[in-house]
């Protein structure tokens, strides 16, 4: 268990820390390690805030009791900000928060995607495409997305001198690896809608 404990420090090379972190020893941790729980708190917000207001505006588009396929999106927005932004907190729950908000994120791209497609904006056009379409509402995805990757590589984070991470590029959990979900989930959505009726 940790408490949150406001107080200044003075460091020689005149740095401030306004908040640190004890443990159960009450033991002080390094300076970074409070500085990198402070950044994963004002992640967390951020991601809480952006799928919050995601939810709130999908729902005052599509009222989940105006139609039960709302409430799909419904149950979804409502676990993204309110699980899923807790299970980053946790260090034991992180691996799964960044799998369950990164399978969220690519659900919601095919499902907009999809409604996009059904109902185009009556004259294509560049521009229509972009403000005519879910097109928007695609890229708040991607900025939820793109913050649960930063929280899940801050965690893998060791030291500001830490090298870039090797591998396979369609290796978990790089990102070829969410480029091939979205590509197989996009395959069986699709052969779902054309044969499922």
């Amino acid at each position: 268990m940790f408490f949150l404990i406001s107080f200044d420090i003075r460091f020689p090379k005149g740095e401030e820390l306004v908040y640190c972190l004890l443990t159960q020893d009450h033991k002080l941790k390094e300076p970074e390690m409070l500085q990198k729980q402070k950044l994963r708190w004002l992640l967390v917000g951020g991601l809480f805030f952006i799928s919050l207001g995601g939810w709130i505006l999908h729902m005052r588009i599509h009222p989940p009791l105006n139609h039960a396929a709302n409430s799909v999106p419904f149950v979804v927005g409502l676990i993204s900000f309110t699980a899923v932004a807790a299970m980053f907190l946790s260090r034991k729950t992180l691996a799964y928060a960044y799998v369950v908000n990164g399978m969220l994120v690519i659900i919601g791209t095919i499902t907009m995607t999809h409604y996009s497609v059904a109902k185009p904006p009556e004259e294509i056009t560049f521009a229509s495409l972009i403000s005519k379409t879910l097109f928007p509402d695609i890229l708040i995805l991607f900025t939820n997305f793109m913050l649960g990757k930063v929280l899940f590589e801050l965690e893998i984070l060791k030291t500001e001198e830490t090298g870039v991470r090797k591998g396979r590029f369609f290796r978990y959990p790089n990102m070829g690896w969410w480029l091939v979900h979205l590509a197989a989930l996009s395959g069986v959505y699709l052969v779902g809608h054309l044969f499922w009726k």
